[in-house]
């Protein structure tokens, strides 16, 4: 008998994933309703807790002015900026001009991305910077110019090194990936607020803010580029007799240029797009405009803005993705001969802009930006008075039917009961490496003081991740499928993600007004670009063999994508629900700007009121938690979907 119960036993299918998740979220929703409303944690806006307030006196007692090593930095930092505005966008030297007028500006620029990159990039650069200078934002186009290029160029002076210590070091490999990963998975918010408590609000702040941020690319791709040179041409030098510098510096480097490049390219998007968020803790240029025009609700001055910030990121993308194309070789006579030509040209516009007020203040006459503000109103009024019942329909029907309900689910739940629910989530879809980083963060959340409005975050997170995946799994599937639509969308793709996060507010604020419904809609148009392409290619690395198998063998095209172009992608649709996550969730939490209230209006309010700065610096680290929760679950998810049905370490189970 206790054979034939061992044998059943043994040949007993187990209960797929997916169904004991469901069961597990069914018990949920019924305990909901048993412990609805108790120990939920609320605080109340202007609330705060003994925690908040100690980080608050922390601030008083020890600011920027009370540590010389901080104050050395400030300085050094702010006299940089400084320079940078004197030489381009604010009057210096005792001249009520910049050191270098627009006209000289647009030469240089121009000249630079001709010899980096081609003819066309120059005249795309002069097109550019000319535009922005009609739509009556020079100044501020240039300020922004100036915070970017200061943190790109001191995030490349410690990202080129540690990448190249990262591509030598297996050790060092292993612990840079790691705290990359961390700061992956932190929003641009997070990086305000712990700084503006040694470095003050200021520039020198935001541009430390944005080099840190900015710097991530630069590293990863630097040190992917050193372990990518193929090992025979390393042994190749050595054996030469080369050293491990002349190595470096003779091969490594060289055979990884256009790699490097490529980190350099997303190093300077991801500070154009830090530092138009930096505009909160006071940094000049653009993204102050955008700033105040989101807060009065002025959509065709925030269209304006937002304009010039995508026509710079453009015009940056351009010239390094093309300094990055073009093979190094020795120049010919004639290009020689155009440069030197082009060369002189640019030091008499340089002249000129030193020379003639025309050539160093753009010129006012002939401003579109006013022109292009009022369209842009006047476009948003009539789309409202003609669709605006269908927006604000889909808007208040999607916050009613969905977003309501989850939200109430996560902040009416005893916080013990949510940590349990997603604590065991984590280790069903991910073992014990999604379980433990999982309880540890959870426990850290409770810790802040913001639980509440760490849920709210979190229930918008949930729904735009959700809609983020199902289009990109659409797109990607369609993309993998056909060379064709592939070379149609990427194009279109890319250029979404050089656009900052703030400008993806303006087009939904004119939409849908201030809610939280505003700022799901532009996490999902900003994060459905990176996800796409990463099904994509997931799809198309399908063997081609296995494809044509189900194929002969009868299968539909739905079947070839369900039963396995799917199955056999799903690692990569897995890390790009991942990437989704992390994109979704810095742009939820800038949507407090737009009315998503919860962790992001709790930091904006902390840089506004003083008194509530220890409770925006805990929201700050609560957006840190629920980074890091996210992303912990959705990587051992991946881990465990490319191992197979049975479990990697310290879990022997199969579902």
């Amino acid at each position: 008998m206790a054979a034939i119960t061992g044998s059943l036993h043994v040949r007993l299918p187990r209960p797929r994933r997916i169904y004991v998740v469901g069961v597990l979220l069914l018990c949920w929703v019924l305990l909901f309703f048993v412990f609805r409303g108790i120990h939920t944690l609320p605080l109340g806006g202007q609330e705060t807790t003994p925690l908040h307030r100690w980080l608050t006196d922390l601030r008083d007692q020890t600011g920027p002015d009370r540590n010389a090593f901080f104050t050395a930095i400030r300085v050094v930092i702010d006299q940089l900026v400084t320079l940078l505005q004197a030489l381009i966008s604010q009057p210096s030297f005792g001249r009520p001009v910049p050191a270098l007028g627009w006209l000289g500006v647009v030469a240089l620029a121009s000249y630079v991305a001709w010899a980096f990159g081609t003819w066309r990039v120059a005249l795309l650069t002069a097109a550019g910077l000319v535009f922005v200078g009609l739509q009556g934002l020079w100044q501020e186009s240039m300020d922004t110019l100036a915070l970017t290029l200061a943190a790109v160029g001191l995030a490349l002076l410690v990202a080129i090194p540690i990448g190249i210590w990262a591509g030598l070091s297996d050790r060092a490999y292993r612990v840079v990936s790691l705290v990359l990963d961390l700061m992956q998975a932190m929003p641009t918010f997070v990086y305000l607020a712990p700084l503006t408590l040694v470095f003050a609000i200021g520039p020198a702040a935001a541009t430390i803010a944005t080099l840190i941020y900015a710097a991530p690319p630069a590293v990863r791709l630097t040190a992917h580029a050193i372990r990518s040179v193929s090992p025979a041409s390393v042994e190749a030098a050595r054996s030469l007799g080369s050293t491990g510098t002349q190595t470096l510096t003779k091969v490594l480097l060289p055979m990884s240029r256009s790699t490097v490049v490529v980190g350099v390219n997303q190093t300077i998007m991801a500070a154009l797009s830090m530092v138009t968020v930096a505009a909160l803790i006071d940094a000049p240029g653009l993204g102050k405009t955008v700033l105040k025009a989101l807060q009065t609700l002025d959509v065709g001055i925030a269209f304006n803005a937002g304009l010039a910030i995508v026509v710079l990121a453009i015009v940056l993308d351009r010239a390094t993705t093309a300094a990055g194309a073009r093979v190094p070789r020795p120049a010919s006579t004639r290009r020689k001969v155009f440069l030197a030509a082009g060369g002189v040209v640019t030091l008499v516009a340089i002249w000129y802009s030193r020379t003639y007020l025309w050539a160093a203040e753009f010129p006012t006459a002939g401003s579109i930006g006013g022109k292009i503000a009022m369209a842009a109103d006047s476009a948003s009024t009539w789309f409202l008075e003609r669709f605006g019942s269908i927006t604000f329909g889909v808007r208040d029907g999607v916050t009613h039917g969905v977003l309501n309900p989850l939200e109430a689910l996560l902040t009416g739940s005893p916080w013990w009961l949510v940590s349990a629910v997603v604590v065991t989530f984590a280790w069903l879809v991910g073992g014990l490496r999604g379980a433990l980083p999982a309880a540890v963060c959870l426990g850290l959340l409770v810790g802040t003081g913001v639980w509440q409005d760490a849920m709210v975050t979190l229930a918008s997170t949930l729904l735009a991740t959700a809609v983020v995946v199902a289009v990109g799994v659409l797109l990607g599937v369609w993309m993998g499928r056909s060379r064709k639509v592939d070379s149609w969308l990427r194009p279109a793709l890319d250029a979404g993600q050089t656009m900052p996060a703030f400008v993806y507010l303006v087009p939904f604020l004119a939409l849908f007004g201030t809610s939280r419904f505003t700022a799901i809609a532009a996490a999902v148009v900003f994060a459905v670009p990176v996800t796409s392409k990463i099904v994509a290619d997931g799809i198309r690395a399908v063997p081609a063999a296995t494809v044509e198998a189900a194929t002969s063998a009868g299968s539909s095209a739905w079947q070839v994508i369900t039963k396995v172009q799917l199955p056999v992608a799903r690692r990569a649709i897995t890390l790009a629900a991942n990437q989704g996550l992390i994109y979704v969730l810095s742009m939820v939490v800038v949507g407090g700007l737009v009315g998503a209230g919860a962790l992001g209006y709790d930091v904006s309010a902390g840089f506004s009121q003083s008194e509530l700065y220890g409770k925006g610096l805990a929201a700050g680290l609560a957006i840190v938690l629920l980074g890091v929760l996210l992303d912990r679950i959705t990587q051992a998810a991946a881990r465990r979907t490319a191992a197979g049905p049975s479990e990697s370490r310290g879990d022997k189970k199969k579902w």
